[in-house]
């Protein structure tokens, strides 16, 4: 059985945005952006919110030319060969390959396709990442901490939602980010 993979660039204070949106402050430098390679690498699918796949579907058309550095370029061939499945009310078709859109996130289509993959799932956006922690389907959590407080925005994490984590590793980066690692305890 697969299992469920939330990860999300974050400040310390626990925002993906600001108030205005930005999330520039996140961007990973190359040590931070070849770690994150290596825990997609063995994905197979990944589930997006529709504002979370606006943003990674940059990946399908940028970060694999001359100019780009080879962490993007791992990290475009990653992304391009997931199965991706992204929950819209509004979006009519999907602008990459390997893509279907889903209009609802439903908790037992999610169980059932853990059940039937033989590859792990990520959920990338906060918002479909919170319904599915809600839903108890998430197994761990990979928390990559900004050395930045934003003051608020968008929360990496749902309210109203409690969760008991177990912490399973930790890793320190020469930019000031942490990466925390929780398996989910049920």
């Amino acid at each position: 059985m697969a299992k469920l993979i939330y990860s999300a660039l974050a400040s310390l204070d626990g925002y993906v945005a600001d108030r205005s949106g930005n999330f520039d402050w996140a961007a990973p430098d190359e040590e931070v952006h070849a770690f994150v390679n290596d825990l997609e690498r063995p994905i197979g699918t990944s589930l997006y919110g529709r504002r979370m796949y606006d943003i990674m579907v940059y990946w399908e058309t940028e970060g694999a030319g001359d100019g780009d550095s080879g962490v993007s370029r791992d990290f475009a061939q990653i992304w391009r060969a997931a199965e991706k499945i992204v929950y819209s009310r509004t979006l009519q078709t999907p602008s990459s390959a390997r893509t279907r859109i889903e209009r609802d996130f439903d908790p037992a289509a999610i169980k059932q396709l853990k059940e039937s993959s033989s590859r792990d799932i990520s959920i990338g956006g906060a918002e479909i990442a919170g319904q599915a922690l809600a839903a108890g389907l998430v197994d761990e959590c990979h928390l990559f901490l900004s050395p930045i407080v934003v003051g608020g925005g968008t929360r990496a994490l749902p309210d109203d939602v409690r969760v008991q984590l177990e912490l399973l590793d930790e890793h320190r980066f020469r930019s000031g980010f942490v990466h925390l690692h929780y398996r989910v305890r049920v």
